[in-house]
């Protein structure tokens, strides 16, 4: 029996075209020039990741120089382990697999994640508000907002957090409704991963979890629910297996759990400011506002409840970790996927509209031509940004630094990042100056038995007289407008 093709719609055929243009302007202003030095964003978490990753490449590197070997080796442990290396151990596996160091893969890698987190907030926002419209408004937002273009392609754990995040709330959302088995474990495998990537999903994966139950049931028949306490499990076992390893087995994680709470901050207005500000950094005031909007005055009552419980669970995040939230602002880098699902109620509710007072085919062509263009302009000119923020050649002076000092032990600086900048593009590691009430005292105790003072953070020089005045006796081993080398054994004439 011939059956008839099925062919989609022209309003399905547009939104698939649209969101496919989407992901292809996100996919462009993420993997050009993925060769960019760790400069461009949070270069101490980056490059954090870097040097562990660079000292497990080269313990497998038999032709690698001894030197390197070692020192890329003492790099690596000399840094903490907190979440398990995941995103370093795929870095390494590229780089085995190309045979060269190359820190583009691993960005390649969050640049995808990202992108594929994309289309799981499209499922999602439509799932909520039942409009694609919405679903490709929430998925443009996720996908083009300032903040998110660097921090997705960054050598961090987070973009792969915020997939399995993302991905979550997908799948339980769906369980919510459906309670089905398959649903069940796809929502625990993915809970149990992002909390297993990095600890601090729990709370958007318990805040996602206790949505979708109170939005579609209720907490006591979710308790009798036996997919309930498997979906618990699947989220709870990775997570708990690595902490009872590293705190019982290996030990390498006693130390790691200090000085990240501090309840104190609770009662500071400061506090709740500077988090203000961390806020307007990755999504902007403007659009958290329109987001509460929909969230609140325009969403049916499930996506109100699913929503809310997100919401809760970001606020919880901060309060828990106040110092950096704060501090920090990637740490806010899940609130991108929440305030883009809680602008599609808006979207649904004002999209329309806009389309349906267009009532000549005319006007839309003229709207859907409009879109496009501030589109491609908006991509075109955040390529542009990005490509005069070129950071090779601070990375060439560090390299240059550390050939200058031919990577031997005895250096102490003053520099940025906490040094890692030096130690991965120069390979040399470094002691850090750090200012004392006993200026003499503390400069005879830092430089003792160091042989070279590197300075390359001018501004912050300027801010120690004390410490130019001392180092402008002694003589000038390199200096370019970059960066002076102070020779500790030789004093001027």
């Amino acid at each position: 029996m011939n059956q008839t093709p099925r062919y989609l719609s022209p309003a399905k055929l547009a939104f698939a075209l649209l969101l496919t243009l989407l992901l292809g302007l996100g996919a462009f202003l993420r993997f050009s020039d993925l060769s960019q030095p760790l400069l461009d964003f949070h270069p101490t978490r980056q490059l954090f990741s870097a040097i562990k990753a660079r000292g497990m490449y080269y313990q497998t590197l038999p032709e690698a120089p001894a030197w390197q070997k070692d020192l890329s080796y003492r790099q690596w442990q000399g840094e903490a382990t907190i979440e398990p290396p995941i995103v370093e151990n795929i870095a390494v596996f590229f780089y085995q697999l190309t045979g060269e160091e190359n820190t583009a893969y691993p960005r390649a890698v969050s640049a995808t994640c990202w992108l594929a987190a994309a289309l799981f907030i499209f499922l999602l926002a439509k799932n909520l508000t039942g409009s694609s419209p919405a679903a490709v408004f929430s998925t443009a937002f996720f996908l083009l907002i300032p903040y998110a273009i660097p921090a997705s392609r960054a050598f961090q754990p987070d973009p792969l957090m915020v997939l399995l995040i993302v991905l979550f709330w997908w799948s339980i959302e769906v369980w919510g409704r459906k309670t089905t088995w398959n649903w069940a474990i796809l929502a625990g495998l993915a809970g149990g991963l992002a909390i297993f990537v990095k600890l601090p999903a729990v709370f958007f994966v318990a805040g996602g979890a206790i949505g979708a139950i109170l939005a579609y049931s209720n907490l006591a028949a979710a308790v009798k629910n036996p997919k309930t306490w498997v979906i618990a499990l699947l989220c709870i076992l990775p997570a708990a297996a690595y902490l009872y390893y590293g705190l019982y087995v290996a030990g390498f994680l006693g130390q790691q759990f200090g000085g990240r709470f501090f309840p104190g901050d609770w009662v500071d207005p400061y506090f709740y400011l500077r988090w203000l500000l961390k806020i307007e950094t990755v999504v902007g005031i403007f659009w958290l506002s329109l987001a509460a909007l929909g969230w609140l005055v325009l969403a049916s009552k499930p996506a109100r409840v699913f929503l809310s419980a997100l919401w809760s669970g970001y606020i919880l995040y901060g309060l828990v970790f106040p110092h950096h939230i704060a501090s920090h602002d990637y740490y806010s880098l899940p609130l991108i996927p929440i305030v883009a699902l809680s602008l599609a109620p808006l979207a649904a509710e004002i999209l329309p509209r806009i389309w349906n007072a267009a009532t000549s085919r005319f006007a839309r062509i003229i709207i859907l031509l409009s879109s496009l263009f501030f589109l491609l302009s908006y991509t075109a000119i955040t390529y542009l940004n990005a490509r005069l923020e070129d950071t090779r050649s601070s990375a060439q002076m560090y390299a240059e630094i550390g050939e200058t000092l031919e990577h031997q032990p005895g250096i102490l600086a003053l520099t940025s990042d906490y040094g890692y900048p030096l130690a991965y593009y120069g390979w040399q590691n470094a002691s850090l100056w750090s200012a004392a009430d006993n200026f003499e005292q503390g400069f005879s105790k830092q430089t003792f038995e160091k042989a070279y003072f590197v300075v390359t953070d001018f501004d912050e020089l300027a801010r120690q007289p004390q410490l130019a005045e001392k180092l402008s006796a002694y003589q000038v081993f390199a200096q370019t407008r970059e960066y002076i080398i102070y020779d500790l054994k030789a004093r001027q004439p």
